[in-house]
């Protein structure tokens, strides 16, 4: 008698390397077993009939603030509201308190993480002029997603705006590092375009010729040193077209808020709700990077997750600060965009789960194939809902798209073949673990 299977997916359209199709999906001991027709197979049922079920979305780019600053987030809330968004995995940001950039801070974090958050997890490392000689030897610590650096503002130590500290990280580093691209001495020296009181002027400042010179210095010393480098966050046109030439050197990362709001009128009705960093910009600049993610220049979606409290974003431009949430509503804001016909099913997957993998070498994760981590997505593509701050986890509880009603909406989330959210509510405990790699696997 053929062994049962621990969990069934029934009934649903499948997404992955074979394309689209009726499928369903058998789960055994946290990995995907068996896919195809199932219906004389022995397990528990999870009937999604009418339902798509994707590999597992991966967010590169999140700041769940834990230590230092868990008043605004922490480890488990910043992943709850992941799992509740359809988010299985998440890559969290070094500019915590302590700053992630020692061997010490990051087994610090991974030990905060395990079995605590409800998604997997990785870490980037901060990248510093302190800790250049160790990065071939950090970016491979369990649980290091890579490194990552600042070239433009951050916080004490992270900021690198100088290219011989960045070429002291490049020329060691073998895995891909992260940047954050904007040209810190062009953003001191326009500070005083900002207008008090008045975050429309926040793109003024942080200009895009700020973000376009930042990006080729950073293109040009990863030719010198021969390293891998990956841009995040993309806000301008001029980036897009630019960085289309260099695909040997540089991956691309865009954000759901810069492919869907438009600044020229976003800061009059949001205010400095949607303050950051690098900004949203205008409409133009928009349709930019939506052409360049239609011709493949972009690799990855992240959602820049960088929650504040309202009290702080209260405060009147310049002193509110930059950051929003957008972990949970990553999948539906972009499931909206697939819905009217600006991106198809299939590239969504590549964005978010195909792309990670390939560009950091996740090992058993982003496709949903035998052998591979049971990490699903199930989303309802018909289903139409309005999001509301209220049904925001983050500790902040807000979000840019309150009111905002969207097609397309996440049904379940599950992890190592384990149903974390299922219908809008948490249905197991949380059981998170670390990434694994293929470039730093654990011995054996």
């Amino acid at each position: 008698m053929d062994q049962p299977f621990d969990l069934l997916l029934t009934g649903g359209r499948i997404i992955n390397h074979d394309g689209e199709h009726a499928a369903d999906l058998g789960i055994r001991n946290g990995r995907i077993a068996a896919i195809g027709d199932l219906s004389r197979a022995s397990g528990q049922r999870q009937d999604c009939t009418g339902l798509h079920l994707l590999p597992g979305v991966i967010d590169t780019q999140v700041h769940f603030r834990e230590p230092g600053l868990d008043h605004k987030e922490d480890l488990e809330s910043g992943s709850r509201a992941a799992v509740m968004g359809g988010v299985t995995a998440v890559f969290e940001m070094p500019n915590t308190n302590p700053l992630t950039t020692s061997a010490e801070a990051l087994a610090d974090k991974v030990a905060r993480g395990h079995h605590r958050m409800h998604c997997d997890f990785a870490f980037w490392v901060g990248g510093t002029h302190e800790n250049a000689t160790q990065v071939a030897e950090l970016e491979r610590l369990p649980g290091a997603a890579g490194i990552k650096v600042f070239v433009g503002s951050s916080t004490g130590s992270l900021l690198v705006e100088d290219d011989a500290g960045v070429t002291e990280i490049l020329k060691r580093t073998r895995r891909r590092a992260a940047f954050h691209a904007e040209d810190e001495p062009m953003l001191r020296e326009r500070k005083d375009l900002r207008v008090p009181g008045d975050p429309s002027s926040h793109p003024v400042w942080r200009s895009p010729e700020a973000a376009l010179k930042a990006t080729q210095r950073l293109v040009g010393i990863a030719r010198e040193t021969g390293a891998r480098i990956h841009i995040l966050h993309i806000s301008t046109a001029e980036e897009m077209v630019y960085l289309a030439d260099h695909k040997d050197v540089a991956s691309v990362e865009v954000t759901p808020h810069h492919l869907t709001l438009d600044g020229s009128e976003a800061y009059a009705r949001l205010g400095t709700l949607v303050q950051m960093n690098p900004p949203v910009r205008d409409a133009g600049h928009r349709d930019g990077i939506w052409h360049g993610l239609t011709q493949g220049v972009a690799d990855i979606l992240g959602s820049d997750h960088a929650p504040h409290l309202l009290e702080e974003k209260a405060k009147p431009y310049p002193d509110s600060p930059s950051g929003m949430t957008g972990v949970q509503t990553l999948v539906p804001i972009m499931l909206d965009h697939v819905a009217n016909g600006r991106l198809s099913l299939a590239r969504f997957v590549d964005l978010t789960s195909a792309g990670p993998k390939r560009l950091f070498g996740i090992s058993r994760k982003g496709r949903l194939s035998v052998g591979y981590d049971a990490d699903v997505t199930v989303v309802d593509l018909k289903h139409r809902e309005t999001i509301r701050n209220e049904w925001i986890a983050s500790k902040c509880g807000w979000t840019p798209y309150d009111g905002v009603t969207v097609t397309g909406w996440p049904v379940g989330t599950l992890v190592r073949g384990k149903r974390v959210m299922w219908q809008g509510e948490l249905v197991g405990p949380s059981s998170g673990e670390a990434v694994v790699f293929d470039e730093a696997l654990p011995s054996r």
